[in-house]
């Protein structure tokens, strides 16, 4: 890495992730993308050169491999050298090793077909790889050997390498939704918002929803509003760092009422933007905001 300051590595930071087909370049990716890198994957690397010399507003992680259309080793080295020498960029090549035997294993479990012969056996495909990506292993800045690492063990080590002080600052997404559409997927705590007074009975508030300051303040004005705020906040606020300590990337916080229009909008805008005073990389999603978006008719919040 070069020798820049804190704040460029932070703003100019560039990861190029690469390794033979089956050692984890998805899964070291996703990572990068929890630690705050843009993370993109299977760019033709004929493309990357325009895109890096755009201005850069936060880490950029690239995910190369044999299946990129335009893929050659040379093409590659060349990147990489291009990549090195930016003058205002800090730029690691993370190479992914895996030896052949537990490249094979993984091929066999998952019944995939090695993307450089799949007319023949997984073995015949990963022994070619290898050995055309020997060039690159040695010119890798960083190599980490995926051979005996499980993903939560590479997510492990991903964070270690790439995350300030050895860990990440953990996501949390508070997302409002309705009853009538189901919880949202892999939410790790639900409340229910649907005692406290309905905006959509008052025929001046129905057609805005829990953002607009009037609805908000008809429904913080519930005198059981405030109290059950403080509590849930507290809640949310001791749990999270349990999460936190168990390397969890991401902690979804999913309020919900009849419509998900007024009542859960209104208690998740509150409860993100007290969550952000925090460490935390607090994001807020409407989900039925986002489903009713050019509707005439918002459904009964």
């Amino acid at each position: 890495m070069t020798g820049q300051s804190s704040e460029m590595a932070a703003t100019a930071r560039l990861v190029l992730v690469t390794g033979p087909s089956g050692s984890g370049r998805s899964t070291a990716l996703k990572a990068l993308e929890d630690l705050g890198f843009e993370a993109i994957d299977n760019m033709p690397s004929s493309l990357v050169p325009r895109l890096v010399r755009a201005t850069l507003e936060r880490p950029l992680a690239l995910g190369l491999d044999i299946r990129n259309r335009d893929f050659s080793v040379d093409a590659l080295l060349s990147l990489v050298e291009m990549l090195a020498a930016l003058p205002d960029a800090s730029f690691d090549l993370l190479y992914l090793d895996c030896s052949e035997d537990a490249l094979v294993r993984r091929f066999s479990e998952t019944r995939r077909r090695h993307p450089m012969r799949p007319d023949l056996p997984p073995a015949e495909g990963v022994a070619l790889e290898t050995r055309l990506l020997a060039a690159v292993r040695s010119r890798a800045d960083m190599l980490i050997d995926t051979s005996a690492l499980s993903p939560h063990d590479l997510r492990a080590e991903m964070v270690q390498r790439f995350a300030p002080e050895g860990r990440a600052t953990m996501g949390v997404q508070v997302e409002s939704f309705s009853y009538k559409r189901g919880i949202p997927r892999g939410a790790d705590m639900v409340f229910d918002c649907r005692f406290l007074n309905n905006p959509h009975w008052q025929p001046e508030l129905r057609r805005f929803d829990g953002r607009d300051p009037k609805v908000a303040e008809f429904i913080m004005q519930d005198t059981r509003f405030e109290p059950y705020f403080t509590k849930l906040h507290a809640l949310v606020e001791s749990i999270l760092p349990e999460f936190a300590a168990q390397d969890k990337p991401l902690v979804l916080v999913a309020l919900g009422c009849t419509g998900g229009q007024h009542r859960s909008v209104a208690m998740a805008e509150k409860l993100a933007n007290r969550l952000a005073r925090g460490p935390w990389r607090v994001s807020k999603r409407h989900r039925e905001l986002e489903r009713k978006a050019g509707m005439d008719h918002p459904a009964n919040g």
